[in-house]
C-alpha cells in the first residue's frame, strides 16, 4: 500500500513515533481511564432519590466512595499529563542523576497509583452491591462505568511500573565504568615519543650525574668498617 508523502512524512514524523511507543500509550490509556472515572461521577454520580430532592451518591449514598473516585481519578489524570509531558523532554535531560530520579519517581507512583486503584475497584465494588438500583433515577450507567475503568487502571499502572523498571535497569550506572574510561583517555593520549621514552630511557655515562642515581646513592653505598689505631709503646 502506498501512501501519500504527507501521510508518509506524517507517520515518520517526531510526535507520531513518540505516541508510538509503550509507554506513550499507557500513559494516555492511563490519563483517558482516569478521565472516564471521575467525569463520569461528576456529572451523574450524584442524584436526588424519588422520595427526596437532596443529592446523594448512587454507589450505596456514600459520599466516601464517590469522593474518593472523583478525586482519585483526577490525580491520576494530572500524572498521566505530567509524566507524558516529561517523557517528552527527557531526550534533552543530559544530568544521569537527574533522569535516575525520574525514573525512580516514576516507578514509585505507577506501583502507589496500581495499588491506589485495585483499593478503589475493591471498594466501589462493594459498595456498588450494597446500593439499591431503584432509589435513583439515573447514575447507574455512570457507577458501572468507573467500577470498569477503575479495573482497567490497575493492569495499565502495573505496566507502567514494569516499563519505569526497565528503564531504571538499563539506565544502572557500572562500577568503576568512569575511572576505566578516564584511564583509557589518559593511555590514548600519550604520544608515541613519550611512550619511546618510557620504553627506552636514556643511558648515562659514568662521569655524568643524575637524578636517580644522586638521590638513591647515599642508600646504595656500602658501609665502611671502623679502622683501628695502634698506640705507641711510652
Amino acid at each position: 500500500m502506498h501512501l501519500p508523502e504527507s501521510l508518509q512524512d506524517l507517520a515518520d514524523s517526531e510526535t507520531v513515533r513518540f505516541l508510538k511507543r509503550p509507554k506513550s500509550i499507557s500513559r494516555v490509556c492511563g490519563g483517558v481511564f482516569s478521565l472516564v472515572i471521575f467525569s463520569s461521577l461528576l456529572t451523574d454520580g450524584y442524584q436526588n432519590r424519588t422520595e427526596s430532592p437532596q443529592l446523594h451518591c448512587v454507589l450505596n449514598s456514600n459520599h466516601m466512595a464517590c469522593t474518593f473516585a472523583v478525586g482519585a481519578g483526577f490525580l491520576s489524570f494530572l500524572s498521566s499529563l505530567v509524566f507524558l509531558a516529561l517523557d517528552a523532554r527527557e531526550s534533552r535531560i543530559t544530568g544521569n542523576r537527574f533522569k535516575t530520579a525520574f525514573q525512580l519517581l516514576d516507578f514509585i507512583l505507577a506501583v502507589i497509583w496500581a495499588g491506589i486503584w485495585f483499593v478503589a475497584f475493591c471498594f466501589l465494588t462493594s459498595q456498588w452491591q450494597h446500593s439499591k438500583s431503584k432509589h435513583f433515577l439515573l447514575g447507574n450507567s455512570s457507577a458501572k462505568a468507573a467500577i470498569a475503568f477503575a479495573f482497567f487502571s490497575v493492569p495499565v499502572w502495573i505496566f507502567q511500573a514494569y516499563l519505569a523498571f526497565q528503564d531504571l535497569r538499563d539506565e544502572a550506572p557500572v562500577p568503576y565504568k568512569r575511572s576505566l574510561d578516564e584511564g583509557a583517555v589518559v593511555l590514548n593520549t600519550l604520544s608515541p615519543s613519550s611512550t619511546t621514552n618510557l620504553a627506552n630511557p636514556p643511558t648515562t655515562g659514568p662521569n655524568s650525574v643524575s637524578y636517580t642515581s644522586s638521590a638513591l646513592s647515599p642508600y646504595l653505598t656500602t658501609p665502611k668498617a671502623p679502622r683501628l689505631a695502634m698506640m705507641p709503646d711510652s
